[in-house]
């Protein structure tokens, strides 16, 4: 079930459905990272965890925290992807960097009963800061991302 959340004049992009959600890391989201990103990816996950229990009469069973770097690792791979495809131009690299993009461009959460790799971001979850800080200030700014 789509879902657009109006967050901070930005409109984002979710699906949901039991057990399971897709956010997309399109120009909207990253827009809605400039700022406090930490403050925005806090909001983004309570917004997703309340819409659910909303929906579904049940708790999305995924912490907010591994909630967030799932998301955030997407768009970092994103950024990183665009990036390197803008500066270098080896038609076979940029092909298949292209081909990662798409799997980076939506990023599938599940609970771990529909999502074989929760443990890894459960796992990275307590370096949240980490990778906080890692993401470039103002991605949308970059005009990497037009979509």
């Amino acid at each position: 079930m789509r879902q657009i959340y109006e967050l901070v004049a930005c409109r984002i992009k979710v699906d949901l459905q039991p057990g399971i959600i897709r956010v997309y890391s399109d120009a909207e989201l990253w827009r809605f990272l400039n700022g406090n990103v930490n403050e925005r990816f806090n909001l983004l996950a309570q917004t997703i965890k309340s819409n659910y229990k909303n929906l579904f009469h049940k708790d999305l069973i995924i912490s907010d925290d591994s909630l967030i770097v799932e998301i955030l690792v997407h768009v970092y791979c994103d950024y990183v992807g665009l990036k390197f495809n803008s500066v270098i131009k080896i038609k076979p690299l940029n092909n298949f960097v292209k081909k990662l993009l798409v799997r980076a461009e939506i990023v599938d959460c599940g609970e771990k009963e529909k999502d074989s790799n929760r443990w890894v971001w459960d796992f990275l979850a307590r370096f949240k800061p980490i990778f906080v800080k890692m993401l470039p200030k103002n991605l949308n700014n970059t005009n990497l991302k037009m979509y």
